[in-house]
């Protein structure tokens, strides 16, 4: 993010010119962190303690950051070691100082404290806190404070609307020309169900425009960006978006790389790590980035399963009921799509894994999985008959028409050049198959502890890692028959996840016949 930040307390604060800046190249994910010595003068003049929040300056540049203070001697007395990303953010240069400060007040912690007490929040205070997000004013704990106050049915439908408007409004909105611009979103929860390149290719061949902005992986093996990045580039910026969609009319980019409802992903790593669901939340997260994609019509699939994100039917309604309500506040057309959520979509879980199976799809191999075909095209028919190109009678046979006569897969050969040209996904170098303790019938498969497996493999981080599952629901099962297969790309990430395994022994229960 830039280190420029706007709307700041202007009243006096004790500054101190420090010492030298260092660049120590540690990775803290998003949050920028300051390094001081424990001895350093300026915590001693200024009271600084670890985990204050401090304002660092460098010129016209400034930057919010976390302290932590070092108590031994890896970092002198007179210098100030930066993060990765708060070096990033500044971008010293050689010889430049630092100014440090405390950090100004931010007001907008007043209505998060109100939230905690049950006050309702009206449009200008949450714009105030999804700005302050934004411009990284707000600690973690501060952004855990706000999901928390929110999660749950904390938030009215006012509230979810007006937390919507401002995820749009303080990030980039992209704007076409075309009156009629569709888009997909899937809610989540469901191991290698990768849709989107195969949904993308039907339907801007047959004449709609879906310029798809897809996010990385947060918690699961695969975000739709990583799986893409393995057919193509996806890092595009909006002109270079633009120039795809005037060409292909569609492509399937990272959205982080045009700043789309950047408050979202902040507040996603939080609500991630704390386990916390609130549809309230849930709604705003995939509507901001939406409509800040310029969508107007969108089709959501929301699989319902026992170890999906959303647990039961009953859970979906309210969900949809949401989703369609605030929808309509922003004139967005919405369709919501209610599917099968107990067990992964496909045979790949992890990125490269999820592009073959993509490929196998695009391609009309013989191997394809069919659950992931067939999830695609009922995709691709909501779609095709929300935007207007077809009705309920022909939207599925146009859209299976289209995959079957190769017409798809030359749309998505041309989408992948148009993002600087197509990739041919590798394979992981070690292997090992967990087998059927018992002969049997498949009877459960637990998305949530497959997908962590799959993690601890190495993906996404690995992007050969992952695993393929070898056995579905209701399928019968020899002893000793794979029922998924890991792979890494070190012997020691293999044997990680196998002891993950050998722990969890029912991530696929196989139970024998009676």
């Amino acid at each position: 993010m830039s280190a420029q930040l706007t709307g700041f307390d202007t009243r006096p604060r004790s500054r101190v010119e420090a010492g030298q800046l260092r660049r120590l190249g540690i990775d803290t994910g998003h949050e920028h962190v300051v390094y001081l010595n424990k001895d350093s003068p300026i915590c001693r003049s200024e009271g600084f303690g670890a985990h204050s929040r401090l304002e660092l300056r460098v010129g016209t540049r400034r930057m919010l950051a976390t302290l932590n203070i070092v108590q031994n001697e890896s970092l002198g007395v007179d210098e100030v070691g930066l993060s990765e990303s708060a070096w990033l953010a500044l971008l010293p240069g050689a010889g430049e100082r630092v100014v440090i400060a405390h950090a100004p007040s931010v007001d907008s912690l007043t209505s998060v404290r109100a939230k905690i007490y049950g006050q309702p929040l009206d449009e200008g205070a949450l714009h105030g806190i999804v700005r302050d997000i934004v411009e990284n004013r707000y600690s973690a704990i501060e952004m855990a404070a706000f999901i928390a106050a929110a999660s749950g049915d904390h938030l009215s439908l006012e509230e979810v609307i007006w937390l919507t408007k401002a995820m749009v409004q303080t990030g980039t909105q992209l704007h076409w020309p075309q009156p009629l611009v569709v888009d997909k979103h899937c809610i989540g929860g469901l191991a290698g169900n990768r849709t989107t390149p195969i949904v993308v290719a039907i339907a801007t061949e047959l004449g709609l425009i879906l310029p798809k902005t897809s996010s990385r992986a947060i918690t699961s093996a695969a975000g739709t960006a990583d799986t893409m990045a393995m057919l193509a580039p996806v890092d595009l910026d909006e002109t270079q978006t633009r120039h795809v969609v005037e060409a292909c009319g569609g492509c399937i980019v990272w959205g982080g790389a045009m700043n789309l409802a950047p408050a979202d992903e902040r507040l996603i790593r939080i609500e991630r790590a704390l386990d916390v669901d609130s549809v309230g939340q849930l709604v705003a997260s995939v509507l901001s980035k939406k409509i800040a994609a310029g969508s107007t019509h969108v089709v959501i699939d929301v699989p319902v399963g026992p170890t999906a994100k959303v647990r039961s039917h009953a859970e979906a309604g309210v969900l949809a009921t949401l989703l369609r309500r605030v929808a309509s506040a922003f004139g967005l057309q919405l369709r919501v799509l209610i599917s099968d959520g107990t067990q992964p979509i496909g045979r790949g879980v992890g990125p490269a894994l999820e592009a073959h199976d993509v490929l196998a799809v695009l391609r009309n191999e013989p191997h394809a999985p069919i659950d992931l075909r067939e999830r695609a095209l009922t995709v691709a028919a909501a779609i095709l008959e929300l935007g207007g190109a077809a009705n309920a009678e022909t939207s599925l046979a146009m859209a299976t028409t289209c995959l079957e006569t190769g017409r798809a897969w030359q749309r998505f050969q041309s989408i992948c050049v148009a993002q600087g040209g197509m990739r041919t996904p590798g394979k992981a170098a070690y292997q090992q198959v967990v087998p059927a303790a018992q002969q049997g019938r498949v009877t459960a498969i637990d998305n949530r502890r497959l997908s962590r497996v799959a993690k601890l493999a190495g993906a996404p981080a690995a992007p050969l890692a992952g695993l393929t599952l070898d056995a579905h629901l209701g399928e019968t099962v020899a002893g000793g028959q794979p029922l998924f297969t890991l792979h890494a790309e070190s012997p020691g990430e293999l044997a990680y996840a196998m002891e993950y395994v050998s722990r969890h022994p029912c991530i696929v229960c196989v139970e024998a016949f009676s």
